[in-house]
């Protein structure tokens, strides 16, 4: 039985650096230097299809230019497994083959390496997104993975006395099955918990789409086939039946049955618990503490928005357009904590910092050369090799991080302003209509 998972490698290349947990392995290259690691593989392991497999980044690369398609995805990570003690490294290779090239056919260039590093032996299938024939890009969506990908994987299986996955009609799309893997929260979470406020706000169908409604939702109901939902802010509709049990139109319709019949009780808010408060008896030493300035300032503004240690009684209405980013929750923290431990304020900061990492990391490509050369000589580099490869993922992660924080805060900062923008209108909306009851009231 072969199970197959496959992760695109794009110019952001964060689906990738979910395999890989490091940002040095996430570019097209690293992924090619990866996957023919010879620790992972057995010397003739590694074959490319419709390319040369040592030249075979340089023949991508140079198809993309050919037909103008150089960003976008780069190219697609295919992980073919193998069930433990199925098959032999050989036999595992083979079949590896035998599926990349039923899958690309003489269309895309791939490179096959199979890894025995583990106890499942697994092929690492890496092609290019634009065909050499055509310039056509590949593109991977839920249906080619049951159509294609799974369809063949199977069929080669079947075909060396292998058993196979039986094909279900539902999935989900890597991503969305990575975060609810890792506990990370996803839109369709935020839209299930809108759904479920609205029920305890609702008493008929009626009332919750109406109430759907208020809070800015696109109900697409009435003469449909599938009843779908557009969250405010969002581009695309999604169906009530893709969002997991309890959220059928039927089952809403049970939901509120019971409610009204008193079999069911859900709360209108669902606030968390108070903490404990402890008071100290005495007086405390008083600690100064430091004002948040600049980019700490911005983005533990915007985390408590997301609700990371939002004081209890500050709560503010948050859009859904903010809220969705909190499936970013992770990344923004990451990069809140490197922004306190490197002291950046400021954009000039941020690059002076980018600048010192890749300074610091061209000097240690340079030291790992000359250990090279040294090792194929005869000599004993390789604790000093092994030592600089680690200070260069560390490195390399932090340059990561520079980059994202450079890509991510001018966003954080126009969603802060549109949400105090916002905000103000409301204000002044309340402070109208307040003014306006006054007046009736004395004239009265």
């Amino acid at each position: 039985m072969a199970y197959d998972k496959i992760i695109p490698v794009t110019s952001r290349l964060d689906h990738c650096m979910d395999y890989v947990q490091n940002p040095e392995k996430t570019d097209l290259s690293m992924v090619l230097d990866y996957i023919s690691d010879e620790e992972k593989t057995i010397g003739v392991l590694v074959d490319g299809i419709n390319c040369d497999s040592q030249t075979a980044y340089a023949e991508m690369q140079a198809t993309k230019r050919r037909w103008g398609k150089c960003g976008g995805v780069l190219g697609y990570h295919l992980i073919h497994s193998y069930a433990p003690g199925e098959v032999t490294p050989e036999q595992a290779h083979a079949i590896g083959m035998e599926f990349a090239r039923r899958l690309l056919g003489e269309r895309y260039e791939a490179v096959v390496a199979t890894h025995i590093d583990r106890e499942h032996l697994h092929c690492h299938i890496l092609f290019n997104s634009v065909s050499f024939v055509d310039g056509r890009k590949y593109r991977n969506q839920l249906r080619d993975y049951y159509g294609d990908i799974r369809g063949i994987s199977n069929e080669v299986s079947a075909a060396h006395g292998l058993s196979v996955i039986q094909t279900d009609t539902g999935g989900k799309h890597y991503a969305e099955w990575n975060a609810e893997q890792t506990g990370k929260p996803t839109i369709r979470n935020l839209i299930r918990r809108d759904i479920d406020s609205a029920i305890g706000a609702a008493f008929t169908m009626k009332t919750f789409w109406a109430e759907l409604e208020r809070i800015g939702y696109e109900v697409k109901r009435g003469n449909v086939k599938h009843i779908a939902l557009k969250p405010p802010g969002g581009t695309r509709f999604i169906r009530l039946s893709s969002l997991g049990s309890g959220y059928s139109e039927d089952e809403i319709k049970e939901r509120l049955s019971d409610i009204r019949t008193g079999q069911r009780k859900e709360p209108l808010s669902r606030a968390p618990a108070r903490r404990k408060r402890y008071v100290v008896i005495g007086k405390a030493p008083a600690r100064p503490r430091k004002k948040l300035k600049g980019f700490a300032a911005l983005y533990v503004r915007y985390l408590y928005l997301l609700g990371v240690r939002r004081p209890y009684k500050k709560r503010v209405s948050v859009p859904f357009a903010v809220r969705q980013e909190v499936t970013k929750l992770h990344r923004y923290q990451r990069q809140f904590r490197f922004i306190r431990q490197n002291h950046i304020e400021d954009a000039g900061q941020l690059t002076e910092k980018t600048e010192a990492l890749k300074n610091e990391i061209d000097a240690l490509i340079v030291q790992r050369k000359e250990l090279y050369r040294e090792k194929r000589k005869g000599g004993d580099a390789e604790h000093e090799i092994a030592d600089i490869n680690a200070r260069m993922r560390l490195l390399r992660r932090d340059l990561w991080n520079c980059r994202k924080i450079a890509e991510d805060s001018p966003r954080i900062q126009a969603q802060m302003e549109a949400l105090r923008a916002e905000q103000q209108k409301q204000q002044t909306t309340q402070e109208k209509e307040a003014n306006d009851h006054g007046c009736k009231w004395r004239s009265r």
